[in-house]
């Protein structure tokens, strides 16, 4: 099944071959609207496709989307996860936000790596790790 970004890519060599041949925008609108009907994009977005492939707009003719610039990710890297769990096995009552200050990461960024990466939850105020012994198991199953 193809994605929505391989039609977009698919859409924009197309643009390109016909732009290459000479057809006016309006012209690959048409044709592209006799395929593809109403979910055909717009006009304006012809125009602006086929000026940038005939060389018109200064940008590259690139058809992939380039990689934009963010933040990364940096905040899961394995010197923050010991630090954290180093953290949580010292002060079973430490506080996300006293984490958060002292690796200088998001307190969302904690939160991921306290529950989701190390395994820990909250019980009674303290970080315990997720995982359940099988002692502990048999005298859950005895409640029941």
């Amino acid at each position: 099944m193809a994605t929505s970004n391989d039609l977009l890519i698919n859409e924009r060599s197309v643009f390109e071959f016909l732009a290459a041949e000479g057809c006016s925008a309006a012209n690959i609108h048409a044709r592209m609207k006799t395929v593809n009907g109403e979910m055909c994009i717009s006009d304006c977005a012809v125009c602006k496709w086929v000026r940038i492939f005939k060389g018109e707009d200064p940008r590259e003719t690139i058809l992939r989307d380039q990689k934009r610039s963010g933040r990364p990710l940096s905040a899961s890297v394995t010197a923050h996860r010991e630090k954290v769990d180093c953290m949580i096995r010292a002060n079973r009552r430490v506080k996300q936000k006293e984490i958060t200050n002292a690796v200088g990461i998001s307190k969302e960024r904690v939160h991921h790596i306290v529950t989701t990466v190390l395994g820990y939850r909250k019980v009674s105020a303290r970080w315990i790790p997720r995982q359940l012994t099988v002692e502990m198991k048999a005298l859950s199953l005895s409640f029941f």
